[in-house]
């Protein structure tokens, strides 16, 4: 007992020299709260409306009667797209979408009225830049949608003139009925898709940043003999005091981000508060312990700090955000496991958008709770770093 007692003395006094360091380095407050809480209402306020609306595009029109001029009011009328322009000349259209005033383009053919009204299938045409991937997509869906509308309203006019009821022109034209229901997000919200991701990457990176730095200048400076020291020359005493009042502000940032997500803006959070809490709690320990044996393998501020920025950049994309896991490249289908983000958006997706069961998840708590490990792996080496590493500039 007597030993666990001076071991927590020791680690006060060490979160206490801590904060005095993060009071006197502007670096801790950017990195720790402005960047943070810069980025979440950033990214809260940029996709407030989950959907961006009003994307600009351009339509050309070469046949200029009642039937195309109605099409285009149709298609202005979605509420993602925009008509800012409209032409008959295809090149002003096409230079208007390489300057990136216009994500799309939509051509009515000459003669669109008098081939539709004859059942000669006039070919409507659209163009969408998709190197704006999210702008694309949605003018390409609306574009589409645009078409089939068209083409049934043709369709619907060729029966009736032909003298079919109702519900045999309907057989014709969507012979098989789609009836589609959207899971976890209902509402096909990009928000709730790209913050619950963007928010904690960011805020894993970050953690990266600071524990490296922390650490590393400790080296560089050669106040690490110091510090280590104050801890009774025990490395492990060490690193948890220095990294508690760390712990802290960047938990409670990760709960302010909770509580953003899923109390203000009300994203879905099926299974309760306490699985993402404590998915949260174990993603600011998990990157921390990671950060830890970044600057152990590597203890200059320089190369920690590059490793750190390397290796947490490459997360957004390995992580399973953007593409899925399962279809990468078996080497970077196994390094999708050694980022804490990865494990904690697998408990987002059951707990808070499906609400499965928590014995469903166990494994990735596990898997959060298992990055403790990495700074032991590397205790003997950080710890001579810490007395004898002579830094070269």
């Amino acid at each position: 007992m007597t030993s666990i007692k001076v071991g927590l003395q020791r680690i006060w006094l060490i979160a206490k020299r801590e904060v005095g360091r993060m009071c006197v380095h502007p670096i801790y407050f950017f990195c720790m709260i402005v960047a943070p809480i810069g980025c979440l209402f950033f990214m809260i306020t940029l996709m407030e409306k989950g959907l961006p609306a009003n994307l600009p595009a351009a339509v050309v029109d070469m046949d200029n009667t009642p039937a195309s001029r109605n099409l285009i009011r149709q298609l202005d009328a979605f509420g993602q797209t925009s008509v800012k322009i409209q032409t008959r000349s295809f090149e002003e259209a096409r230079k208007e979408m390489q300057k990136g005033n216009i994500y799309g383009i939509y051509y009515i053919p000459k003669d669109f009225q008098q081939e539709a009204s004859t059942g000669k299938q006039p070919r409507i045409s659209f163009y969408t830049n998709g190197a704006y991937l999210i702008a694309g997509s949605l003018l390409f869906r609306d574009m589409k949608a645009m078409s089939v509308l068209a083409g049934g309203a043709v369709g619907l006019q060729t029966g009736q003139a032909k003298g079919y009821t109702g519900e045999q022109i309907m057989g014709q034209l969507q012979p098989i009925v789609i009836d589609t229901h959207a899971i976890g997000n209902p509402w096909l919200n990009y928000s709730v898709y790209l913050n619950n991701s963007i928010l904690p990457g960011i805020l894993q990176i970050l953690i990266f940043l600071i524990t490296v730095y922390s650490i590393g200048t400790e080296i560089k400076y050669k106040t690490s003999r110091d510090w280590l020291h104050v801890g009774n020359n025990s490395i492990t005493v060490a690193v948890i005091g220095k990294l508690l009042p760390h712990t802290i502000i960047f938990t409670i940032i990760g709960l302010l981000t909770c509580a953003i997500l899923y109390g203000y803006n009300a994203f879905p959070l099926y299974s309760g508060w306490m699985p993402m809490i404590s998915a949260m709690f174990l993603l600011v320990i998990a990157s921390q312990a990671v950060g830890v044996f970044m600057i152990g393998v590597l203890p200059t501020v320089r190369l920690g700090l590059s490793f750190a920025s390397l290796f947490g950049m490459l997360g957004f994309s390995i992580c399973g955000l953007s593409f899925p896991v399962s279809d990468m490249y078996p080497p970077l289908h196994a390094l999708s496991y050694l980022y804490p983000l990865r494990h904690y958006l697998l408990i987002y997706i059951d707990q808070a958008l499906n609400g499965r069961d928590l014995i469903y998840t166990w494994g990735e708590y596990i898997w959060l709770l298992g990055f403790i490990i990495l700074p032991f792996l590397i205790r003997k080496n950080l710890k001579k770093a810490m007395l004898y590493f002579h830094y070269i500039p």
